[in-house]
């Protein structure tokens, strides 16, 4: 059954962090403005988002994330506590990145204001997240329709005729 369902705050990390994430069998593409350290329930303890990911890698199950900035020095202090995501975790940063959507295995996806952050995603106390809204969805007339957004940044589609690539650490075009 499809459906397409309005989501905010706590029902974005319930929905899309704790329910679907973690059922991934494919893939999970992650686009985010902001990347943050991020963590999530698991059982009775709280672990860094970055666990969770690195878990589904050693299942075999492909991480992109696409990002618009560098990441916050205590999430870098984590990722390098994940050897498997310095090998596998795909990434990319592009600067004109404003995307918030996670897709998991081109079936289910939100598509909203929250970045990859504790306030905006993780396991916070309401009186600490932001106030955040976004959709989420089966719909493959909605999904693909992002997965294509997505893909076409990922593959460098706008590279070439960027205007920001001076803010741009790793091109992935380089014309001279």
């Amino acid at each position: 059954m499809k459906f397409t369902n309005y989501i905010s705050n706590r029902d974005i990390y319930e929905k899309v962090i704790l329910e679907q994430i973690p059922k991934a069998k494919k893939f999970v593409w992650i686009a985010t403005a902001d990347v943050k350290d991020l963590y999530v329930q698991k059982e009775k303890r709280f672990v860094p988002f970055l666990q969770v990911l690195s878990e589904l890698i050693k299942k075999g199950i492909s991480i992109r994330i696409l990002y618009a900035k560098e990441p916050g020095p205590a999430f870098r202090k984590d990722f390098d506590k994940y050897p498997l995501l310095i090998k596998n975790l795909e990434k990319m940063l592009c600067p004109r990145n404003h995307m918030k959507m996670i897709i998991v295995d081109g079936i289910f996806a939100y598509l909203g204001s929250a970045n990859l952050t504790g306030a905006g995603l993780g396991a916070k106390k309401s009186e600490n997240r932001n106030f955040e809204s976004g959709i989420i969805t089966n719909d493959n007339k909605i999904v693909e329709p992002m997965m294509k957004d997505f893909d076409e940044i990922w593959m460098g589609l706008f590279c070439r005729n960027c205007n920001r690539k001076s803010y741009c650490l790793d091109p992935l075009i380089h014309t001279f």
